[in-house]
């Protein structure tokens, strides 16, 4: 089993020096990435429905840091030399495709091939509305986006033709250190599940029945000819916080997962300690 931090540009790991020895500790600790979260801008008072809280509400207020994933990573990319660097998730739909794929690409090929991209559809439609972006529409415009961007990383002088995006010849360098960047879609849905299966190189649900999920995973994926082992699983276990660790990670491994997150906030206490304490605890049980 891997095991990952989520939410890690939060809290005290929000500035540099707190993403720095985030960073540092959970690569010497034993974890192998770090992932994190995105909103572009906070609008008050918003009334969509936030899925991971019983309140419907985002943790925290509109003062708490939130740096852009891409930057943030790229700070941490420079104080370490192995940690995956994830993102959990990206909302991609707000971003143009073509920009982004450069910005990830540059990423990737100025830290030896380390980031592995994860993407959402996105569910605070004020947000959208702030960007200029419909919010109709977009999960089919992020799967259009995720086929722009491996386009342009695969090949020069590169040509696509789509709903929302048309191009003739145009190059976009660097490439990715390895051709390409793994593309982990995340969400808890049916339709997420069944995208991850089509097009993604991993899946990432936060919350609901993990089991489930990956099966969803893996038969559409076997559906559309693709072999559903090379699909890797990030997910959650509530045991993860008991005294049962093992037991947790069996049952995870028979769900279908490869990686177990553990939040970030587990951490904001004596983070170089408390992560050195959870690498002693994951370390038996780690790839």
């Amino acid at each position: 089993m891997k095991f990952g931090i989520a939410f890690a540009n939060t809290g005290p790991f929000a500035g540099g020096p707190g993403a720095a020895t985030l960073g540092r500790a959970a690569e010497a600790a034993g974890f192998d990435s770090i992932w994190t979260v995105e909103h572009v801008v906070y609008p008050e008072g918003y009334e969509s429905t936030y899925p991971y809280a019983p309140d419907g509400k985002m943790p925290g207020t509109s003062d708490n840091p939130i740096p852009d994933p891409m930057v943030w990573l790229s700070y941490v990319a420079a104080c370490t030399t192995e940690l995956t660097l994830a993102t959990g998730i990206v909302l991609l739909p707000e971003r143009h495709p073509i920009t982004y794929a450069k910005e990830v690409a540059t990423l990737d090929n100025l830290s030896g091939g380390r980031v592995h991209l994860g993407i959402g559809i996105g569910w605070l439609k004020e947000e959208f509305e702030a960007l200029g972006v419909p919010w109709a529409r977009r999960g089919p415009r992020t799967e259009e986006y995720v086929a722009v961007m491996r386009t342009l990383w695969a090949q020069d002088n590169a040509s696509f033709d789509g709903e929302f995006v048309s191009f003739t010849g145009m190059t976009s360098n660097p490439k990715p250190t390895n051709g390409s960047v793994p593309i982990t879609i995340g969400g808890h849905s049916r339709a997420a599940a069944e995208r991850a299966g089509r097009i993604g190189d991993g899946f990432f649900p936060a919350k609901g029945d993990m089991a489930e999920l990956v099966d969803i995973v893996k038969t559409t994926a076997a559906e559309h000819d693709r072999d559903p082992d090379t699909i890797e699983i990030t997910g959650v276990h509530p045991g993860i916080f008991g005294e049962d660790l093992a037991g947790a990670v069996e049952e995870s491994a028979s769900w279908g997962l490869d990686r177990l997150s553990i939040p970030s906030f587990m951490f904001f206490k004596d983070p170089e300690g408390s992560i050195a304490a959870w690498g002693e605890r994951i370390a038996p049980h780690a790839d």
